[in-house]
């Protein structure tokens, strides 16, 4: 069975949209480049980027709906991103020291009952991905499928804020991956654990309202894990196309 590379999607702002890529260099023990980078930190949280902490910290689909509906074009070389949502205008910055562009823009999406967004940091050492190690999710087409299956609706996979999309593999097959090495393009990368899920997905990526009950769905396999945290362990270029090959 051939699997190959289908979607590679970085997120600049951690919940504050995404973008499409065609190919990356992945660098060993590192998150994909640009990949959270930066995070907007609520008015409870005292994170300031010196080290990695935890989602909790952060302004964050699960708590706040209308942020799944963000996309992002972002400009490496002059750390420059541009946000697009259907209920805004398409907002440019530098977050390194526009943030205050982003909380008027974004703030407003955040329900009154939860911690506001006062101040977006950025990682110094890694992106503020949700494992406690810098990784790289990495999904596979064939397990969303059954998931749009058993729910009866199609789906975007825009709900799961993945990184690099597979096809070409059997459901859930991923999950039998954790620690064994897995070639893509050039690199190499270890599963290190399952990625649990929350209420961001049932965040529709296209109205940024809850609709479909996507954590049910997944209790029919007695789990709420989608994809897999990956490490990189060896350091190479990938791009669309690329085989997907468990080693």
């Amino acid at each position: 069975m051939t699997r190959s590379l289908t979607a590679i999607w970085r997120f600049p702002i951690k919940s504050h949209g995404r973008e499409e890529l065609d190919a990356v260099t992945l660098s060993a023990g590192q998150c994909l480049p640009w990949d959270r980078h930066w995070a907007v930190a609520h008015d409870q949280s005292g994170a300031d980027g010196s080290e990695w902490v935890s989602c909790r910290n952060f302004s964050i689909g699960s708590k706040a709906p209308a942020l799944g509906a963000i996309s992002a074009r972002l400009d490496e070389a002059s750390a420059t991103v541009t946000l697009s949502h259907p209920d805004r205008d398409d907002l440019t910055l530098r977050p390194d020291d526009e943030g205050d562009k982003l909380i008027a823009w974004a703030g407003g999406f955040i329900p009154e009952n939860r911690a506001q967004s006062a101040r977006v940091v950025r990682g110094r050492t890694r992106g503020f991905t949700d494992s406690d190690f810098p990784s790289i999710t990495l999904c596979n087409l064939s397990s969303h499928r059954a998931v749009e299956q058993r729910l009866g609706h199609a789906l975007s996979i825009h709900r799961w804020r993945g990184n690099l999309w597979f096809d070409g593999g059997a459901p859930w097959e991923e999950f039998d991956w954790i620690d064994r090495e897995v070639q893509i393009g050039e690199a190499v990368l270890i599963p290190r654990e399952r990625t649990d899920r929350c209420l961001a997905t049932h965040n529709n990526p296209d109205t940024g309202k809850r609709d479909h009950d996507v954590l049910g769905t997944l209790d029919h396999w007695d789990h709420r894990d989608f994809s897999v945290r990956a490490e990189v362990v060896r350091s190479g270029r990938i791009a669309l196309g690329d085989r997907v090959e468990v080693l």
